[in-house]
């Protein structure tokens, strides 16, 4: 049976992975400047984000996006605001931290930092003036920790408050693509681009082999990212395999019938197998553990089920709850196929 741990165990997509082998003989700058894939890459982003006067630099994940992207427009004294689960607060080894730099979370208890709760975290970090870390940022991400997807209003609700106290505004986008063509998104790329001092626009997790490309709007980081990508170990010498992964991605040669880049035919696919497969669980009896449009999935299984599922295929589990019974995880990539999804089906059947 298929693995549905993630969506970066499978290689890369077909027309990526064809890129990478037609380029193969080419020579080319080492690292990402002057290289003619990676200025192609960076101007093809600029011109479908809708902004000519933003830097595109490329990292090597979302790890290193993260790091380079909050440390980049912070001061030692600063921090950012994110909520209790945000990927920088729980999964990053305390990478923020390690850099000098604090993490301030909220209670937000479904992945979408609201303005009401950081606004207390505001207040009491400003309460004693310099005696505490001052928020400088909030950090938020689309798709969320647990699948969400970012409505126009939500995302522009919290961009009004950080904009309000004078903060700046990061977006991790491991998952932009799967939020951009989730069926019940209203948010269009071109509009986070506007709002944001920095994004990124992730690949690995999207049919790339690695990287992700950071849209920089904010000044500091730009001054900032070519040094602290050296200094945090994250320039590669042959960089522009991600510059060439990256024009495939946006190339106009790959646009679909509907008009959109690879970069979102990839994640609209693994979108509609997650529907398939999260309408099929809910109709098998399974209890979702929120509500995910997104390509990652989520619900609330007994012990045993845990078992036999990561067994199976793979799933990890994030959470126990109080009752004993555990919160697993689906997740579809550009890789996934509807069969794939239905014998997943036809297991949980049998366990259910």
């Amino acid at each position: 049976m298929r693995m549905f741990r993630n969506d970066y165990s499978e290689g890369a997509a077909p027309a990526i992975l064809d890129a990478l082998v037609r380029t193969n003989y080419e020579q080319h700058p080492g690292y990402t400047e002057g290289d003619a894939h990676c200025e192609r890459a960076r101007q093809l982003i600029r011109d479908f984000v809708g902004r000519q006067d933003v830097d595109v630099e490329f990292a090597i994940g979302g790890t290193s996006a993260n790091i380079i992207g909050v440390t980049g427009m912070l001061h030692d004294w600063e921090g950012v605001i994110c909520t209790k689960d945000g990927h920088i607060n729980v999964h990053e080894t305390g990478s923020i931290a390690a850099c000098g730099r604090t993490v301030l979370p909220t209670q937000d208890a479904d992945g979408f930092l609201s303005p009401a709760e950081a606004e207390k975290v505001w207040q009491f970090q400003t309460s004693t003036g310099r005696h505490m870390t001052r928020p400088a940022m909030i950090y938020i991400t689309d798709t969320t920790e647990i699948g969400g997807v970012w409505s126009r209003e939500r995302f522009d609700d919290i961009c009004d408050w950080a904009e309000s106290h004078n903060l700046k505004i990061f977006v991790d986008g491991a998952r932009m693509a799967s939020a951009m063509t989730s069926p019940e998104n209203d948010l269009s790329i071109q509009h986070i681009a506007q709002r944001a001092s920095a994004f990124y626009l992730g690949g690995t997790k999207n049919g790339m082999l690695f990287g992700e490309a950071l849209v920089i709007a904010d000044p500091d980081l730009k001054r900032a990212f070519p040094f602290l990508i050296k200094e945090r170990g994250g320039l590669m010498a042959k960089g522009r395999l991600q510059g060439v992964q990256f024009e495939a991605a946006f190339d106009p040669a790959n646009y679909g019938e509907a008009g959109e880049p690879l970069y979102y035919q990839l994640a609209r696919g693994a979108n509609a197998c997650a529907v398939r497969l999260r309408d099929g669980m809910a109709t098998l009896g399974y209890e979702p553990y929120g509500h995910s449009a997104s390509n990652q999935q989520f619900f609330v299984v007994t012990p045993e089920q845990e078992e036999a599922f990561a067994e199976a295929v793979g799933s990890e589990t994030f959470y126990t709850l109080d009752d004993g019974r555990r919160v697993i995880r689906f997740v579809c990539s550009w890789a996934t196929t509807k069969a794939d999804v239905d014998e997943l089906l036809a297991f949980a059947k049998g366990i259910a």
